[in-house]
Formats: C-alpha cells, structure tokens, sequence
C-alpha cells in the first residue's frame, strides 16, 4: 500500500475519489488538523468544573511515566 496526500483543487476531482472508494480502490482518510485539536481541548475546558493546577499536572505526568518504564 501506498500513502499519498493530495491537495484537491476542484470539487469534481473530489467527486471521483468518492466514486474510487466506493468501489473500495482507495482508501480516504481525514487527517485531523491543529484546529480540531484545538477546538477538543477548549471543549475540554469548557466541560471542566476546575483546571487543575501545575502540581497536579506534573504529578499525573509523572505517574503515568512511571507506569509506563515499570513495565
């Protein structure tokens, strides 16, 4: 299998690798962009009654880096 990114430049050409993957020759995969990642954490944050303070952070980070090396 080959990877290959395109840049579409016009609606039709859209239309055709719709058609090619509903005949299952192509594969077509959204790669998420910053700005959806982004948009999750505001989401997030937004959810989120407190955000936790640095000590907090460090000490989750720290835990799941000692779970990870222990293994």
């Amino acid at each position: 299998m080959e990877t290959i990114r395109i840049d579409i430049l016009n609606p039709k050409a859209k239309a055709l690798l719709k058609d090619l993957a509903n005949l299952d020759l192509i594969r077509i995969r959204k790669e998420p962009s910053q700005n959806e990642f982004s948009d999750l954490l505001k989401n997030f944050r937004k959810n989120s009654d407190e955000v936790p303070s640095l000590e907090e952070i460090t000490k989750e980070v720290e835990e799941v880096r000692k779970a990870r090396y222990a293994k």
